[in-house]
């Protein structure tokens, strides 16, 4: 049996890929594998991946129901990486929302590498 390719794209599959950070198995070792796992932690409905990976001075602004609820609500297609530098990354993720309509998610985010960890800080619709 083919192993399945991982969510955020890459020829690896997803257990030798994003869900080596999504485990705890390794750190991610930049702002842009972080964010690729964060796309495939919504796509297996990883929350506490999620929440984990907020940085701390903005976790206050979500909850885990609320990122459950979005990574289940929807049903993740594919992403398409922008642009990256070394703490921002521009994406695309599309998915199929509750309505069964195609929609596309365009962000620039930013990232904070803090005590060799990468965390999501921000982001701006695009």
């Amino acid at each position: 049996m083919i192993p399945e390719k991982c969510y955020c794209g890459s020829d690896k599959s997803f257990e030798l890929c994003c869900n080596l950070y999504i485990s705890g198995a390794q750190n991610a070792p930049t702002a842009l594998a972080l964010m690729k796992s964060r796309y495939s932690a919504y796509a297996t409905h990883q929350a506490d991946y999620l929440l984990a990976t907020i940085h701390i001075s903005e976790r206050k602004y979500y909850s885990k129901e609320d990122i459950l609820h979005w990574a289940t609500a929807n049903k993740w297609q594919k992403l398409e990486i922008i642009s990256a530098t070394e703490n921002t990354v521009e994406f695309k993720a599309y998915f199929i929302d509750q309505n069964n309509v195609s929609q596309v998610h365009h962000e620039f985010s930013t990232f904070k590498q803090e005590n060799g960890s990468w965390y999501y800080v921000d982001g701006k619709f695009k």
